[in-house]
């Protein structure tokens, strides 16, 4: 079973940064993409930015620029940076994580999800 444990979230003025971090534990074998998302209210969840196991990075257009996701593989973390936060940005952030358990078996998790919300 993996967990994730998201952090870094809270309230930011518009124009300011945060930096969330995602991090897994248990008994895995790998993981492969890591991701965030977001969710508004009464909205589904969209995806912010992704990154694959190799570095590959994909975002979303509308935090192109301003956001930028990384990994660190060796302690199982991603962190989301974000800059340049617009009020449009607020919104519950969710880790996501694709990996193989003990058993080679393949898995979808998702973090408990962690509230950024930017306003003055």
């Amino acid at each position: 079973q993996l967990h994730l444990v998201e952090s870094g979230g809270g309230l930011v003025q518009p124009g300011g940064s945060l930096r969330l971090s995602c991090a897994a534990s248990g008994t895995i074998r790998s993981i492969n993409t890591m991701a965030w998302y977001r969710q508004f209210p009464g909205k589904q969840r969209e995806l912010v930015a992704d990154i694959s196991r190799d570095g590959t990075t994909n975002y979303a257009d509308s935090v192109k620029g301003r956001f930028t996701i990384s990994r660190d593989n060796a302690h199982r973390t991603a962190y989301l940076q974000m800059n340049s936060l617009e009020p449009s940005d607020t919104a519950v952030y969710y880790c996501n994580v694709d990996a193989f358990n003990r058993f080679a078996v393949r898995g979808n998790y998702w973090g408990q999800g962690t509230q950024v919300t930017v306003s003055s």
